[in-house]
């Protein structure tokens, strides 16, 4: 399950005692702090006995199930269905009998008196444990907070020159490489040039060293059934929009289906997070340890915007950088956040490498 991860919990078993079961073919899955694994049979043969229950925690290296080795029978073939048998002739439907006189009515009773309703005896609440993952996530988010010297700045994105260069150039991007130009191939190719030039945000803090980091891996929050997830994508500084794109939509893919292995959440050097697709204005996003910041998108607006002295109307987005104050200054930090904004206000700036 990786070098990270030392325990699991049952998820479910697809195969009981007594199933027969094929090599390769998935036995159970397990929940890690990062990720739902599926664990496949090593050899065909029958379950003959199961060691753990679903919902009980397994220890990397323990076993979970035994199984004796042999011949499983290939699966009968569906047999061919029988041929309909042919429509039978509508029979006449049977003549209505005349109406039968109505009875006399019964004189009315007088209305019984309104009781009184009794307390209700529903739960005034619901209990439920928390999956692993979200379990591990409750408790990394709150290491980050006592760890680290967590300070927010913030900054205003005119969307205006990013929005018109989607626009005009959407359909054909489409075309031409399969996948759909968005927002979130422009936000890591801009992060990954501020990070090679503000390499401080790129590191991490190690007891009492400082690890700078030459690769830049890039994790994105994406939202999937079973708790927030991080896949990253990495080399990011060396990706086009077009790779960027396809890698992100192959990782949230696996994400909504939870197929994400270990591998494609781990490594990560920065992280950005998109509040934005809730309807989120403003926020302070939370470190993602051992990283030392991270990015937070929000929604566009119209908003006021002054432009050579003129208030005009621009579709705008508050930008928010959380970071680790006890590697990373201030200026580093607002001059890492504004490097973003000039790359995404002038996109022309990725292609020239400015």
């Amino acid at each position: 399950m990786g070098d990270s991860i030392s325990e699991g919990t049952i998820v479910s078993w697809t195969k009981n005692v007594g199933d027969q079961v094929r090599v390769d073919e998935v036995v159970c899955a397990i929940e890690t702090d990062k990720v739902t694994i599926d664990i496949n049979a090593p050899v065909s043969g029958t379950i003959m006995e199961l060691f753990a229950k679903e919902g009980e925690t397994v220890m990397v290296g323990n076993d979970l199930y035994k199984i004796a080795k042999g011949e499983v029978a290939a699966p009968a073939p569906k047999a061919a269905e029988a041929p309909k048998p042919a429509a039978e002739a509508p029979k006449e439907a049977p003549k209505a009998a005349a109406p039968a006189p109505k009875p006399a009515e019964a004189p009315k009773a007088a209305p019984a008196p309104k009781s009184t309703p009794a307390p209700s005896t529903e739960a005034s609440e619901t209990r439920v444990k928390m999956t692993r993952i979200r379990s591990r996530t409750a408790q990394r988010l709150k290491d980050s907070q006592n760890t680290a010297a967590m300070l927010t700045t913030f900054n205003e994105l005119d969307m205006s020159a990013l929005m018109g260069m989607r626009k005009q150039y959407k359909d054909e991007f489409e075309k031409k490489h399969g996948v759909k130009f968005g927002f979130m191939s422009a936000f890591v190719k801009a992060s990954s040039i501020a990070l090679k030039e503000q390499p401080i945000v790129n590191a991490s803090v190690e007891g009492d060293e400082i690890v700078y980091h030459n690769n830049v891996h890039i994790n994105v929050a994406v939202s999937a059934p079973r708790g927030l997830v991080v896949p990253v994508i990495r080399n990011c500084d060396k990706l086009s929009f077009a790779d960027i794109e396809k890698e992100l939509g192959r990782l949230s893919g696996l994400a909504r289906n939870d197929g994400l292995a270990i591998e494609d959440s781990v490594g990560g050097t920065f992280t950005i997070s998109n509040g934005g697709v809730f309807g989120s204005m403003f926020g302070t996003p939370i470190i993602n340890p051992p990283q030392s910041a991270i990015l937070g998108m929000h929604a566009i607006k119209d908003r006021p915007y002054v432009v050579n002295g003129q208030v005009v109307v621009r579709p705008i987005m508050y930008l928010a950088l959380t970071y680790d104050h006890r590697i990373i200054d201030g200026r580093e930090a607002v001059t890492f956040l504004k490097k973003i904004k000039d790359v995404l206000e002038n996109p022309e700036r990725i292609l020239l490498e400015l």
